[in-house]
């Protein structure tokens, strides 16, 4: 690595490989004097900070530690869903400055639905300050349908009319002229779980199940989407046993989405005259103990529990994890994927699989996008063009 850049270095001291400059000079190659000038550019430019003396480990002078200052960057982040707008203002370090959620209709179009987060976004900014509105350097939007990350456009979004091919990302740029990441909701769900609470793994699925059901993939720390963006699609997989009458979004009959998904679960719970509105009002009545939504959810997991032994037969993942809604009922909707799973596969396969709930549960998505955002604007090829560097 003789030809190391400044924004390799960055790239270095950001993933934890090196924290001090002797441990540079190792793993780089680089002169001392060539190593100095790179070090120092980074510096100047704010994006790294040598701390106090610390214990090299050999003798002589302690070796200065070496960090990437992430508290006065900024990044605004906000998870759409079917029937919800949750959004964050983080520093790039992941803390939390504000957040605000609503409802929303994503069936409504982009137009009231976007405008409604430029201005949350707004009011995040004012509210931090001017600090966050000069340091903001990136913006993470994470939705429910398809995205072709190389053209960052959604591709053909079932439940979100209109919003086929969409600018999404030029409308974000032109308000707040900072850099605009779009992805479907459950890779960045299981972005943010992955590195968060699972950094070691190989792989993690993550499937999210919600108004409408999708997976994320996620290898070696990021999330594989497939050539259009369509990995995951879980939702239209066609199950075995369709019920009559239970149409998919989509237009077809026998998608998992149609019989397990939250939305599912309201219509199947409203023909039985129990009120409910949302996934989140069939979580609610489970944890309240109704016996119906219990049951029904029960039988949900167990579909999804039959297209996810064919995933994990294929993947062979070290973590399967459950969000949304579903993921808050109580284990409920686990103990119905964790029958189906067991039954369907081979000991190999799930023998060092660990099946677990969202860590993150609804804060999934938002933080996923802000290390989306923060990988991008700080990757080794963005930082040498800002510095000019090689």
């Amino acid at each position: 690595m003789t030809g190391t850049t400044a924004g390799q270095i960055l790239q270095l001291v950001r993933s934890g490989e090196v924290s001090t400059r002797r441990e540079l000079l190792e793993q780089t190659g680089l002169s001392r004097s060539t190593l100095t000038q790179r070090l120092a550019m980074l510096t100047a430019a704010g994006y790294l900070s040598e701390a106090a003396a610390q214990h090299s480990g050999v003798a002589g002078r302690p070796a200065k530690g070496l960090s990437f200052v992430d508290t006065d960057k900024y990044v605004l982040t906000a998870d759409l869903g079917a029937t919800h707008a949750r959004l964050a203002l983080q520093d790039a370090a992941g803390a939390i400055l504000a957040e605000s959620t609503s409802r929303i209709r994503i069936q409504d179009g982009p137009d009231p639905v976007l405008t409604a987060v430029l201005d949350g976004f707004a009011a995040l900014l004012a509210s931090a300050g001017p600090a966050a509105r000069d340091g903001l350097c990136g913006i993470g939007i994470g939705v429910p349908g398809p995205v072709n990350v190389a053209t960052k456009r959604l591709q053909q979004p079932p439940i979100m009319p209109g919003w086929d091919d969409h600018p999404v990302t030029t409308v974000f740029e032109a308000r707040f002229g900072v850099p605009t990441l779009i992805d479907n909701d459950a890779n960045l769900m299981g972005l943010g779980e992955a590195r968060r609470f699972h950094p070691d793994v190989p792989s993690l699925l993550y499937v999210k199940v919600g108004t409408g059901i999708g997976a994320g993939l996620i290898i070696g720390g990021r999330p594989e989407r497939g050539i259009a963006g369509g990995a995951g699609d879980i939702g239209h997989i066609r199950i075995a046993h369709p019920v009559a009458g239970a149409v998919c979004a989509c237009g077809a009959n026998g998608c998992l989405a149609a019989h397990a998904s939250g939305g599912a679960l309201v219509r199947q719970l409203t023909d039985r005259g129990i009120a409910a509105e949302t996934a989140t009002d069939v979580a609610r009545l489970v944890r309240a103990g109704n016996a119906d939504a219990i049951a029904l959810v029960r039988t949900a997991g167990q579909l999804v529990g039959e297209v996810l032994a064919t995933a994990v037969a294929l993947l062979n993942p070290g973590v399967l994890v459950i969000g949304g809604s579903m993921a808050l009922t109580h284990e409920h909707f686990l103990i119905g994927v964790r029958e189906s799973l067991y039954e369907r596969t081979v000991p190999l396969a799930t023998r060092d699989l660990t099946i677990t709930a969202s860590a993150l549960q609804d804060r999934a998505a938002v933080e996923g996008a802000r290390i989306m955002v923060v990988d991008h604007v700080f990757s080794a090829a963005a930082v040498d063009a800002r510095l000019g560097a090689t």
